[in-house]
């Protein structure tokens, strides 16, 4: 991928350090990963009946994609009209080290946060989280920072990849509710919302929207509550950025629990995803997906179910 000049002073800064260079461009290879086809789809009625035996035997882990939300409106990364087409997301080592690229980020998503918090849960959320009532479930990881599992009345879901509705300062850690920073931006920018009226704007999965330069020139940012810095970032896991080690190891307690692993609406296509389905093959479990497109473990798969996971999710319901 050719540097984007939108992120040329980020790319100045993280080249002086060869660690930080290096984590950046393993994360711009991460978001260009193509995921082709790799295995047969399995029948569908065949996929459906074995799915069913893997939720009536029970503890099934459930780890859901972007692939889930598309029914909400919040579009996903790689499928057919996913959001990779036209819009390349923030690595974590260009938030961090340019402020022009975190001016850019706080324009976008102050207008994406309309959206995005607007945004209900659907159909497959609700049947998920019948699904944990029931008892049939060992637990439920998300990759997606959309909050709507919880919305949907799902319990301890496990956010592998962070939540939107936090934000958290990069220099003293401190953390403030997005509702109560969305407040003091909006206070900061007067009538900046109003000059967007009627525009049409695409929410991408990470929250923000395109805008014009002209509308990023304008945003004024607001510092953070404890310590002044402007360097505020929502409390999710960028490309290029760890997942915490507690989400690590809640993860790991969940695989050696669960009995099988269903994957609803997921490439897997980045690797903290990919290796949960990794360590369930390798323990000799059953591994299900449920998706429109293709993905990394299809080929591994004990069922490959093509479909839209709320359709799967009501045949099921319907069984």
């Amino acid at each position: 991928m050719a540097i984007d000049t939108r992120f040329a002073g980020a790319a100045e800064s993280i080249s002086a350090n060869a660690d930080i260079a290096a984590t950046h461009r393993a994360a711009l290879r991460s978001i260009e990963r193509v995921v082709n086809e790799t295995a047969e789809p399995t029948d569908p009625a065949t996929a459906a009946a074995g799915v069913r035996a893997l939720l009536d035997a029970g503890d099934v882990l459930v780890l859901t994609g972007a692939g889930i939300s598309t029914g909400s409106g919040i579009p996903d990364y790689r499928g057919p009209a996913g959001s990779l087409k036209n819009h390349r997301p923030m690595t974590y080592q260009e938030f961090k080290y340019d402020a022009v690229a975190r001016q850019r980020y706080w324009a976008r998503s102050f207008v994406g946060w309309r959206q995005m918090s607007r945004a209900r849960p659907n159909t497959a959320h609700y049947l998920l989280a019948d699904l944990q009532a029931q008892g049939k479930l060992a637990g439920i990881i998300t990759q997606n920072v959309d909050g709507l599992h919880s919305a949907a009345g799902a319990r301890d879901v496990v956010t592998l990849h962070g939540d939107l509705s936090t934000i958290e300062c990069l220099d003293c850690a401190a953390h403030e509710n997005r509702e109560s920073l969305d407040a003091r931006i909006d206070a900061a920018n007067p009538g900046y919302l109003a000059r967007l009226t009627g525009a049409d704007l695409q929410v991408n999965p990470d929250g923000d929207v395109d805008l014009a330069d002209r509308f990023i020139r304008d945003f004024s940012m607001v510092p953070c509550l404890a310590c002044g810095s402007t360097k505020l970032k929502p409390a999710v896991v960028y490309f290029g950025e760890a997942v915490p080690s507690e989400r690590k190891q809640a993860v790991r307690e969940l695989g050696e629990r669960a009995s099988s692993l269903l994957v609803l609406g997921s490439s897997l296509a980045v690797m903290s995803s990919y290796k949960i389905a990794l360590d369930t093959v390798r323990a000799g479990k059953p591994l299900a997906v449920i998706n429109q497109g293709p993905g990394r473990a299809d080929a591994r798969a004990t069922y490959l179910w093509r479909a839209d996971v709320a359709d799967a999710l009501y045949t099921l319901a319907r069984q």
